[in-house]
């Protein structure tokens, strides 16, 4: 009993919650799921933003237009599925 309630927990998180994943999540997917939470993260958070700027000599504006760009493909293309 507490394995099928571990068990429906944790589908019930995975349907409510994207990045979770599920047993048909590939490596890909995974992996384009934590880039996009970490960029997301980054816009997010000023100080962190600021950081970036400081450190490239960019401005905030630009490195805040660089870091949503890469969350188009933060994984590069997707790779051919088989059929």
């Amino acid at each position: 009993m507490d394995r099928a309630n571990l068990n429906s927990q944790l589908e019930h998180l995975q349907s409510k919650y994207v990045g979770t994943g599920h047993a048909d999540t590939s490596k890909y997917e995974w992996g384009v799921n934590q880039a996009r939470d970490t960029y997301a993260s980054y816009v997010g958070h000023y100080p962190m933003m600021s950081y970036f700027a400081l450190a490239e000599n960019e401005s905030i504006a630009r490195v805040k237009f660089n870091i949503t760009e890469k969350m188009v493909q933060p994984c590069g293309p997707p790779p051919e599925r088989r059929e």
